[in-house]
């Protein structure tokens, strides 16, 4: 149970971890809440999937749990000073293959929703916003969904401004890397133990450390003689590529006020991809359909998907056949009209996963004391100002009990070939030269 006397530890600073410690400081005050990343929150290179140029905003979601928490957050965003000055409410382009749109609608009137949201034919969305979409990839698509109130926020800067607030409300930040949980032989956790040596300790110990979850927990099941401390099936660390490149004062008064583009796909046809509008330094980026995970050993005879074993993930080492992804990305939203286009920076962005995309926002069964507030899947950034609130009711066991069931760390979990946004590929089968057919 929270309380003002209790104390709490929460590993990762990125989207579930300081929206967490900012709700719990609101609402106890003079308790302990002490924030442990491996990174400084305001340093130039971080590796969470957070901290970026741009994420998407939007409630488009045919899950009435993810509807009602995405309108939930975009209301914060429009409205609280504090997240307001870094979301662009410029509107959501999806073009669907399946009969998304329509759900997603259904989903909105559910819940009497009030946006201007509609399907509208592949003929009408070419006339659309001048044109922009004219060329893209319309193949297999049934309809688009059009919705002027989702947007995108500056994802970073964000990032940083809650957690300044956070610091201002007495919450602690220690930069340093967590190596193992601390688990004694009763199966009670204490804390952590950082890569140097120190033990960080707390009466709640919360892991919101994204794609590092599924080798922190097998690190800790191992020290602490506990084999179901591991995530196993759970969580799968997944990877993916962002590209951006610079537009000219021609391309800017063309695609300053766009829309968020996503191109929506099947299951058997792959994950969908999108391209953001440009920021404030007029920056348009993309991210791209190839998921992957990095199986390596991470202890001997423990092999688990993971990031690289570098400080800062190898994010900006991108090979070729990931780069070819993003120029993939642009050649089907834009067509001939950006073909001409260089991508200038590229970035890899690592995540937890589960397969179904639904959060993990549970106590751990393997270890009392011990929480988990992770598996984005890549969609979490948009609930950055409302999901710590579900982590403290959590924390209270005051979670409704369809969020209980549906976030739990033990339920079944499905198979992921129903999940398009599943990682399917391996890096190492990516990294290699490009190949070209011969005709």
């Amino acid at each position: 149970m929270a309380s003002d006397s209790a104390s709490y530890l929460i590993v990762g600073a990125g989207v579930f971890g300081v929206s967490t410690a900012y709700h719990l400081i609101q609402k106890y005050p003079k308790a302990s809440v002490t924030i442990v990343d491996r990174d400084a929150f305001d340093a130039e290179s971080r590796v969470a999937a957070s901290w970026d140029w741009n994420k998407v905003i939007r409630a488009d979601y045919d899950d009435v749990v993810y509807c009602q928490l995405g309108l939930e957050a975009q209301d914060v965003f429009r409205k609280d000073p504090l997240y307001k000055p870094y979301f662009h409410e410029k509107g959501i382009f999806w073009i669907c293959r399946d009969g998304y749109a329509r759900d997603v609608i259904n989903t909105y009137k559910r819940l009497g929703g009030t946006a201007d949201i509609k399907a509208v034919s592949i003929q009408e969305a070419r006339k659309l916003h001048g044109g922009l979409f004219e060329d893209a990839d319309y193949t297999g698509v049934q309809e688009v969904l059009v919705n002027p109130t989702g947007g995108w926020a500056a994802a970073g800067d964000c990032l940083i401004a809650v957690t300044r607030k956070c610091l201002e409300l007495g919450v602690k930040y220690v930069v340093a890397e967590v190596e193992t949980v601390q688990i004694d032989r009763s199966g009670r956790c204490s804390g952590v133990k950082t890569a140097k040596g120190e033990i960080l300790t707390a009466s709640h110990t919360i892991l919101c450390t994204g794609a590092y979850t599924p080798t922190l927990l097998e690190y800790s099941a191992v020290s602490s003689g506990r084999p179901n401390v591991a995530a196993g099936f759970r969580l799968v660390a997944g990877g993916i590529t962002t590209g951006m490149t610079k537009l000219t004062d021609e391309s800017f008064a063309r695609f300053g006020s766009m829309p968020v583009g996503i191109q929506g796909y099947t299951p058997e046809l792959g994950p969908f991809i999108g391209s953001l509008p440009p920021n404030a330094d007029r920056e348009m980026k993309w991210w791209g359909q190839t998921i992957f995970k990095n199986t390596r050993e991470v202890l001997p005879g423990h092999y688990v998907s993971a990031p690289p074993p570098k400080p800062d993930y190898g994010q900006w080492d991108v090979p070729d056949r990931l780069k070819e992804d993003i120029v993939r990305a642009n050649k089907l939203f834009y067509g001939k009209n950006t073909a001409h286009w260089t991508m200038e920076k590229h970035r890899i962005c690592w995540d937890a996963f589960t397969t179904t995309s639904d959060f993990i926002i549970s106590p751990h069964s393997g270890a009392n004391g011990l929480y988990l507030a992770t598996g984005g899947s890549f969609h979490g950034y948009k609930f950055f100002p409302v999901i710590g609130k579900y982590v403290v009711q959590m924390l209270n066991g005051e979670l409704p009990s369809s969020l209980e069931e549906k976030w739990a760390w033990d339920r079944q979990r499905p198979d992921p070939k129903h999940f398009a946004d599943w990682p399917r590929f391996e890096m190492k089968d990516l990294v290699g030269p490009i190949r070209t057919s011969k005709l």
